[in-house]
This record gives structure tokens, C-alpha cells and sequence, in this order.
């Protein structure tokens, strides 16, 4: 399995540098082919947008092979040609955006399990916002006020994004309906990045993350290590 990197927001803003620059590194230097996911962008016709951000965004890091999928709904996440896409990636990047309608098309997809074979070769799988949320075993959805199951790369946890805005306010009722589950508290402008599967993290960029488990938070701080 590549690394992973989970994202508590604003990315694209130049605020996530440190974390990407990580991850295009880990994904094989600037020549390997990066892939955008705009999924959740899609409900408001904004993929093209969010993309194209993406696009430029990892292009000033360096980047020499970056394009966003057109993956915006179910028929598209059984393309064959955007799994393809995907499974030539080196890095792949899951934008943020509407989180269920994310994670509801990502699942048993063609596409994702495409996505999936390449991190079993070796490929970064990288999300911000509902990009991370997705990732994990369960998600928050705040507009239908559900837990969510996700896509499981990382078991036993769900993401609070944008922890130090308005994630925090999620963590008191999920820590109440979610008692065994770790809750990964996310500010904006900080990655965690694990390279082994999972099991252990670094936190990177300018924020913290907050770890909700066993009855209490834990607070890791820039270039601070935990496991899960």
C-alpha cells in the first residue's frame, strides 16, 4: 500500500505546500502522473472549477503530468477509461466538497477499485475536506446528520475537517453515538500523512490534529508522530 494523506481543508490555496510537496515526492517526483477526483464538486456543477484548481495548483508545485478525471456520478465511476486513469496514477487526489454524494459514488465503483490497485502498487492517496472524510470506515454527513459507512482505508476512525472552524462542534455528539471509534480532528492548513498502512502518522502543515479516543482528546502538534 502508498502512503496516505489526509487533509483538514483549504487546500489549493497555498496553504497545503508543505503537505503536497510530501506527497508528490512520495508519488515519485514531479514527472509521475497525478490525477484529481472532482466527485464532489459535481452537485453544484462546480467539477470543472475545483479541477482546474487542482490542475494549476499541483502544475506550481512542479508537477508535469496533472489533470482531473472527469469521475462526476455513477456512470462515470465505471468508465473504463477513467479507471484507467486511475490506475496509472501515482498520486491521486480527492477533492472536497459534498461528502456523501462523494463517498456514494466512489463505493464498489470501477474506478475505485482501480484507485485501489494503484496504491497497492505503490500509489499516494491524498484527500481534503470530504476528500479525507471518505477515506475512513465511517464519515459524518451533516446534511442528513448520519454516520456514514466510508471507504475504509483507514478502520475504526472518521475525519472532523476543518477542526479548528467548525469540525470541533461534530466531535461531542459523534464521540457520544461513535464510543469505540477514533475521531481525526483536522485543522485547515495540516495534513497527517502515514507511509505504513495506516497504523502510524505524522502531522505536517501549520495546524494540529486532535485525536478523540477512549474518553479523552490528545493533541499532536507539526512533525508530531501517533498511531492508530
Amino acid at each position: 500500500m502508498g502512503a496516505l494523506l489526509l487533509e483538514g481543508g483549504a487546500e489549493f490555496g497555498g496553504q497545503m505546500r508543505e503537505p503536497d510537496l510530501i506527497a508528490l515526492k512520495l508519488a515519485g517526483g514531479p514527472q509521475s502522473p497525478v490525477r484529481i477526483i472532482p466527485t464532489a464538486a459535481a452537485p453544484d456543477n462546480n467539477q470543472a472549477r475545483a479541477g482546474g484548481n487542482g490542475v494549476r495548483w499541483f502544475t506550481a508545485l512542479g508537477a508535469q503530468n496533472v489533470s482531473w478525471v472527469p469521475l462526476i456520478d455513477k456512470p462515470s465511476a465505471n468508465d473504463p477509461q477513467v479507471a484507467a486513469e486511475l490506475l496509472q496514477a501515482r498520486l491521486i487526489y480527492v477533492l472536497g466538497g459534498f461528502t456523501n454524494y462523494l463517498g456514494q459514488t466512489l463505493k464498489e465503483s470501477a474506478a475505485w477499485q482501480a484507485a485501489l490497485q494503484a496504491a497497492q502498487a505503490g500509489a499516494v492517496i491524498a484527500g481534503s475536506s470530504a476528500g479525507a472524510m471518505v477515506l475512513c470506515q465511517f464519515y459524518y454527513d451533516p446534511g442528513a446528520g448520519q454516520v456514514m459507512d466510508g471507504l475504509n482505508l483507514i478502520p475504526n476512525a472518521l475525519v472532523l475537517p476543518h477542526h479548528n472552524t467548525f469540525g470541533k462542534a461534530w466531535a461531542p455528539q459523534l464521540v457520544e453515538r461513535l464510543p469505540g471509534v477514533t475521531l481525526l480532528g483536522i485543522d485547515e492548513r495540516t495534513g497527517m500523512l502515514s507511509q505504513d498502512g495506516a497504523a502510524n502518522w505524522q502531522v505536517l502543515g501549520q495546524g494540529s490534529v486532535s485525536l478523540y479516543r477512549q474518553g479523552r482528546r490528545e493533541i499532536y502538534q507539526k512533525e508530531k508522530r501517533f498511531s492508530l
